[in-house]
C-alpha cells in the first residue's frame, strides 16, 4: 500500500525539536521527504539521522526564522535535493512570559518576529513552488489563540495572529488549490514546555514532572499530549484525506478548551 505521502517533499521548521520534530517524523513516516530546520547543528543532524535510519529521507538546515535567508535556504535545498515542494508546516517558535508591563518591548518584537513573522516568511519564500503542486500550508498556532491563561500577552497576541494569517492565505490560496491550515494544541510534552515547567516549579526534575502532570489534569484527558500526536494531525490536514478542510483552527487540545472552571462536585 502506497504510504499517504509518497513522492512528496515537505519543509518543517523548527524541527528539530518538540511539536517540529513530531510533525518531520509523521510526515517521514507517511512518505515524504523532509527538510529539517532548527537553530542548533547538532539537534539538527539528530532528527535527520533518526529519520534516515528509519528508512526514511531527509535533509537539513539550520538558521533564525526572523532572516529571509533562513527561508530561501530551505526552499533552495527542498528544490536542490528533491525538484519540488508540496507541503509547508511551520513549527519554529519561542515562549514569552509577563503582563504588558513587564514585557519589554525588546521581548515582544522577537515574539513576534520568531512566531508571526517567520511563519510570513516560510510562506511567502516556499508558496510559488507549493502553488505548482497544489499542495498545503499548516500553521502550527496554540489553543492561546483563542483563549488565554495569565502573564502571556506577547505569546499569546502572535497566537490569534497566526489564527488571522491561516484564514487570510486559506482564501488567498483557494484560487491555487492551495489549503492552509492552523493546529492549536494544548499542552504538549516538548523542550519548551519542560522548561516551563521548570521554571514554575521547584527547579527539580521533581517537580518539573509534578508541575507537568498537574497542566495535564487541566484537560479532559487528564494528561498532556505528545509531539507524535500532533504531528499525526499535521500529517492527516496535508493529505487527501483532508481535501475539503481549509481555513481549519484544528484544536489538538484533549479537551482542554472544552473544559469550563466551574465544576459540580464529584458524587458520593
Amino acid at each position: 500500500m502506497q504510504r499517504k505521502h509518497e513522492g512528496k517533499v515537505v519543509i518543517v521548521t523548527g524541527s528539530s525539536a518538540g511539536i517540529g520534530r513530531g510533525a518531520a517524523e509523521a510526515f517521514a513516516a507517511d512518505g515524504a521527504s523532509v527538510v529539517v530546520h532548527g537553530m542548533t547543528q547538532s539537534n539538527v543532524d539528530e532528527v535527520v539521522r533518526e529519520i534516515t535510519e528509519s528508512g526514511g529521507t531527509a535533509i537539513g538546515v539550520v538558521g533564525d526564522v526572523a532572516l529571509e535567508a533562513t527561508h530561501r535556504a530551505m526552499v533552495d535545498a527542498a528544490l536542490t535535493h528533491f525538484g519540488r515542494i508540496d507541503h509547508l508546516v511551520t513549527s519554529a517558535g519561542i515562549q514569552t512570559y509577563g503582563d504588558a508591563l513587564e514585557t519589554t518591548p525588546e521581548d515582544f518584537d522577537r515574539v513576534f518576529a520568531v512566531n508571526v513573522r517567520g511563519s510570513f516568511l516560510a510562506v511567502h519564500c516556499a508558496i510559488e513552488e507549493i502553488r505548482k503542486n497544489a499542495g498545503t500550508v499548516t500553521l502550527i498556532s496554540s489553543v492561546q489563540g483563542v483563549a488565554t491563561q495569565n502573564n502571556v500577552v506577547g505569546y499569546t497576541s502572535t497566537k490569534g495572529a497566526l489564527n488571522a494569517m491561516t484564514r487570510a492565505l486559506a482564501v488567498d490560496e483557494a484560487a491555487h488549490g492551495v489549503r492552509v491550515n492552523a493546529v492549536l494544541p494544548g499542552s504538549i510534552d516538548t523542550p519548551m514546555l519542560r522548561t516551563s515547567a521548570r521554571a514554575w516549579s521547584d527547579g527539580t526534575d521533581a517537580g518539573e514532572d509534578a508541575t507537568i502532570a498537574e497542566w495535564g489534569r487541566m484537560h479532559a484527558l487528564g494528561r498532556v499530549g505528545t509531539p507524535a500526536e500532533v504531528g499525526a494531525v499535521c500529517s492527516f490536514l496535508a493529505s487527501s484525506d483532508a481535501s475539503f478542510v481549509t481555513g481549519a483552527e484544528m484544536r489538538v487540545d484533549g479537551g482542554l478548551l472544552s473544559r469550563i472552571a466551574a465544576s459540580l462536585p464529584a458524587k458520593s
